[in-house]
């Protein structure tokens, strides 16, 4: 999460809450899910030519000799982490507590009115009724769209794996410029957690989203191919135990922004409303994590020469596939990744 990577956007309000509500309610509600506040650096990396003249600060111990540091992103003040799924089991055990319940089911239509307005849902046969009901399924509310006229939504796929490995002495989350042997460039990111382990997410791909979401797995040799780049940059982090190998599509919306509002061309009366929630914060998706537009107003976003063409597209600019098919479209890497737990 990120205090100020969205000022100067249509996002700017909603980041600014987003990253005060995160440490309020790690004060409120007393569960662990891994929230911290730490430093976020810049890196790039090359396997076919020196970068030290990108070095503008002096690395982690934990690094490569021959991976520059070109940038401070954030600081203790600005950025902070949590981990997903620990996030929303420890928000929903707060619901419960309060007074909330939890039905686990499937979706099938919603109820309306003689006058159009949503009124509920019908979950397993079972009519459910409320006075708002909140889309918020990533990439698959998509399938909402057979009930309202929904914004299109996309899913963009995502590699993560889970290390045994804690650095020291002091953690770092990193975004990676990486340069590959075969000239190809990724965007590797890099999430060391207060449980012992580090969380590595990366290789976006155009993979169509599967119906089921059970159906998610990871792309043959990607595990592999986001182990090996770890090594390029981090050696001891590369070759550490791989606790968790996993796959995820996050919701990505054709404009890159988050569908946060009332459903255009909607019937809901004034004191009802329908609201299509899209997480653009990567870094959940699937089940995933939270995060922000890494676009930040007059700073450094990193060195020129592997930002140029495929660069951009491989750090800011994925092509996603998407929907339930295929489309080529914009999207953006976002920080706080992916951590999916498919159900």
């Amino acid at each position: 999460m990120a205090l100020d990577w969205c000022d100067g956007s249509p996002a700017e309000a909603l980041a600014r809450r987003s990253f005060d509500l995160h440490a309020e309610l790690a004060q409120r509600i007393d569960d662990e899910w891994g929230y911290r506040r730490l430093d976020t650096l810049g890196v790039v990396t090359s396997a076919r030519r020196d970068v030290g003249f990108y070095r503008k600060l002096a690395a982690p111990d934990w690094l490569a000799g021959d991976a520059a540091v070109h940038a401070r992103l954030g600081t203790a003040e600005t950025t902070a982490q949590v981990n997903p799924a620990a996030f929303t089991g420890a928000v929903m055990r707060a619901a419960l507590a309060a007074g909330a319940r939890l039905t686990i089911g499937t979706v099938t239509g919603l109820v309306q009115g003689a006058d159009g307005a949503v009124q509920g849902v019908m979950v397993d046969g079972q009519e459910i009724a409320g006075d708002a009901v909140v889309i918020a399924m990533g990439p698959w509310s998509a399938l909402a769209s057979q009930w309202l006229p929904l914004p299109a939504v996309y899913g963009l796929k995502g590699h993560s794996l889970v290390f045994r490995y804690a650095p020291t002495p002091v953690p770092h989350a990193l975004f990676v410029e990486l340069e590959t042997e075969a000239g190809t460039l990724a965007s590797p990111e890099v999430f060391p957690r207060p449980d012992g382990t580090t969380y590595v997410c990366g290789l976006s791909s155009e993979a169509p989203l599967p119906v089921d979401p059970a159906a998610v797995v990871p792309d043959e040799g990607g595990a592999a191919r986001l182990r090996a780049m770890t090594a390029q940059f981090a050696p001891a982090l590369g070759g550490a135990e791989v606790l968790a190998e996993q796959a995820c599509y996050r919701p990505v919306a054709e404009d890159g922004l988050p569908l946060i509002g009332a459903v255009p061309g909607a019937r809901v009366p004034m004191w009802r409303r329908a609201t299509l929630c899209g997480d653009a914060e990567r870094p959940g998706y699937g089940r995933g994590g939270r995060g922000v537009d890494r676009r930040r107003s007059g700073q450094d976003r990193g060195p020129r020469a592997l930002r140029s063409g495929t660069a951009r597209a491989a750090r800011g600019g994925c092509r996603a596939g998407g929907g339930l098919a295929p489309k080529s479209h914009q999207s953006r890497d976002l920080p706080g990744s992916c951590e999916c737990h498919a159900r």
